[in-house]
């Protein structure tokens, strides 16, 4: 009996390129101006909170956000609130974005915004401390958590570039309070070339968590911890639409029991 091969189909560069790459089509998910952004998101995502009308009631500074992202925010920064936390922002911009989590984690939170642009300089001290470096260079990146005292959340809205995020996360992850999150936004990018990443891109940002999943579950295979900057405090990672949200812990070796009472 002769058995076909099969072999995965062969996708010239050229439509590869074009079909992972839609940076140049990101304005087909622009909201029309005209409609009303906070009963988008009410009507969407069944979610009205407090960043919410801070997001739609912003004025000065430019803030540019995915509507989906509000919601997942408020999931994961919630518990903060109130409380004398460290957050980390990479990626500055229009400093608007450093406004609003001004507003929403109050006056007593210790926020930082670091960028690689010289010009974000003229946001210091206005909503958080603004320092300027890159977001892969270890040494700098050590001295601003020195400066904070330690941190409790990181958001990466940096380059969105597949080596950049890495080595950021590789970094910050292990200097991350017990406890704390680490979030990093924008990863369609993971599917655009112009960012190292593509649909079958092995710099593919997903696919680089597949790895720390594998790690998680070191106990049960044989192939042993590849990162270990990251697997021994990695206790969670949730993933959504654009979003990796990683959880700082402590990894217990698991066991389990049989009650019967």
């Amino acid at each position: 009996m002769r058995i076909k091969k099969i072999l995965k189909p062969f996708i010239p560069h050229f439509i590869l390129k074009n079909y992972t790459s839609h940076r140049n089509n990101i304005e087909k998910f622009s909201f029309d101006i005209n409609l009303d952004i906070k009963r988008d998101i009410i009507e969407k995502y069944k979610y009205h909170g407090d960043l919410l009308d801070i997001f739609v009631g912003n004025k000065g500074s430019m803030v540019h956000k995915w509507h989906h992202y509000i919601p997942i925010y408020e999931r994961y920064f919630s518990p903060f609130r109130g409380k004398k936390i460290r957050f980390l922002e990479i990626g500055v911009s229009e400093g608007g974005s450093l406004q609003m989590w001004r507003k929403y984690f109050g006056e007593e939170a210790i926020i930082f915004g670091i960028d690689i642009n010289p010009e974000c300089i003229k946001f210091n001290g206005i909503d958080g401390q603004v320092r300027i470096g890159s977001q892969s260079d270890e040494e700098f990146l050590e001295s601003i958590v020195v400066e904070m005292g330690g941190i409790d959340i990181v958001l990466d809205d940096g380059s969105h570039n597949m080596t950049l995020n890495r080595a950021t996360l590789e970094i910050l992850f292990p200097m991350l309070s017990q406890g704390g999150i680490y979030m990093v936004e924008d990863l369609h990018t993971s599917f655009w070339h112009e960012f190292e990443g593509g649909y079958y891109s092995k710099k593919n940002f997903f696919k680089y968590l597949n790895g720390i999943v594998n790690d998680m579950h070191h106990w049960y295979h044989k192939a042993g911890v590849k990162n270990l900057k990251i697997n021994s405090n990695c206790t969670g990672i949730h993933l959504h639409d654009s979003i990796a949200v990683l959880e700082k812990g402590t990894s217990f070796p698991p066991v389990h029991s049989k009650v019967q009472n």
